[in-house]
């Protein structure tokens, strides 16, 4: 008696009996089941492998653990995409004609770097997601820090940083609250009570600047940055370190610009500090004014001093430019700056709009939350500062 190979194991056919082949799935089902085996034991000896064999170099970066993205200073945006302007990757030239018009070409022209980038599409305003991180073709190096420049394209930091509007033509006010960043307690605490759409000014002689404008821009906050200035009765009331002083050279007080300019980033405008005396100096005022609109921001005058001469020389230059109309807490007490936020609005529903200025005292933020709730009830939209300038490029 023979063994029949095809009979299952362990069970023979007898003689004479018909061999009967296995289907073909049979067959094919068994080949599966030897490559299955064979590909586990492959990928088990090849993990085995790269864990004892030590990584190779490349020329690509690889990505950091994610301990070390933590530590970093953060990039540009959440992505860690370089954030440039629609233009970026464009020749831009600029020709002023015989009539004093300027002419802009552009020509193609290959982004620097290699990669992807993220091209940046507002013109006016920043996405809120990325409102605390400067964009970088509107930042220069310079032994001071970052500075505030005009891209090649034409955008604005006064642009780019704005706070936007409704675009109503309505009763508007803008209410600046300023000296951000001297008292710790007292800049978290108008951060976190202050409507957004109050304008915060930090103090160039403020500590952890940029943390608080983050804070701040995160919040949705419109930013300046406050500048002292000499006051007249200098140097008995003194503004601080690296005051711009109408004795000065003007190079010297450019650079003590430029010192001010480093210590944040993401503000629109600059405004001043006391600085009554060298506010009525134009020829002090002219090559500051000057720099100021080169780099595409704003100049906010507070209002407090008569023979100011800001808006003339900004005039002069095309510099966009505001006036404060109201020194809100000349006196210390909320419900006189109450009233005094009452008088803005009158003045506002009379000119169409008003600015409003006060320090970041505890009075001061108290009153300002309790009177921009209501404010919207009566027909009022508050606006940041950038949307009242006078701005000769969009007159």
């Amino acid at each position: 008696m023979g063994t029949d190979l095809h009979a299952p194991l362990g069970q023979n056919r007898g003689p004479g009996r018909k061999r009967r082949h296995p289907p073909f799935g049979r067959i094919l089902a068994g080949f599966c089941l030897i490559a299955i085996a064979s590909f586990s034991l492959y990928s088990a000896l090849l993990r085995d492998n790269l864990q004892k064999t030590p990584p190779v170099e490349t020329a690509e970066k690889t990505t950091p653990p994610p301990a070390a993205v933590a530590e970093k200073p953060a990039t540009n945006n959440q992505t860690g995409l370089t954030q440039v302007d629609p233009q970026s990757g464009a020749d831009t030239h600029r020709i002023v004609t015989s009539d004093g018009s300027v002419v802009t070409m552009f020509s193609p022209n290959s982004r620097d770097g290699n990669g992807p980038v993220l091209i940046n599409a507002n013109q006016v305003g920043q996405d809120p997601r990325m409102a605390a991180t400067p964009n970088d073709s509107l930042l220069e190096d310079s032994p001071f820090g970052k500075l505030p420049i005009t891209a090649p394209s034409g955008l604005r930091p006064m642009d780019q940083y704005a706070r936007p509007w409704s675009g109503a033509r309505g009763t508007r006010v803008a209410i600046v609250v300023s000296g951000l960043g001297l008292s710790q307690t007292g800049t978290q605490r108008a951060i976190e009570k202050l409507p957004e759409e109050i304008t915060l000014a930090f103090a160039a002689t403020g500590n952890s600047l940029q943390r608080w404008m983050q804070e701040a821009r995160r919040g949705g906050h419109e930013i300046l940055l406050q500048v002292p200035f000499e006051p007249f009765d200098y140097p008995g009331n003194n503004p601080g370190p690296d005051t711009l002083l109408t004795s000065q050279p003007a190079a010297k007080n450019i650079e003590d610009l430029h010192k001010a300019m480093g210590e944040i980033t993401n503000y629109t405008g600059v405004m001043n500090y006391l600085g009554g005396r060298f506010l009525s100096n134009a020829d002090a005022m002219e090559p500051v004014m000057r720099d100021i609109g080169k780099r595409g921001l704003l100049f906010l005058d507070d209002g407090s001093s008569a023979q100011s001469k800001s808006g003339t020389v900004a005039k002069a230059l095309e510099v966009p430019h505001a006036f404060a109309d109201v020194q809100l807490d000349g006196e210390l007490q909320q419900d006189a700056i109450l009233k005094k936020l009452d008088e803005l609005e009158r003045i506002a529903r009379r000119n169409g709009s008003a600015i409003g200025v006060a320090a970041a005292f505890d009075e001061s933020v108290d009153a300002i939350s309790k009177w921009s709730e209501e404010a919207a009830m009566r027909g009022i939209e508050i606006v940041a500062v950038s949307a009242l300038a006078d701005d000769p490029k969009h007159p």
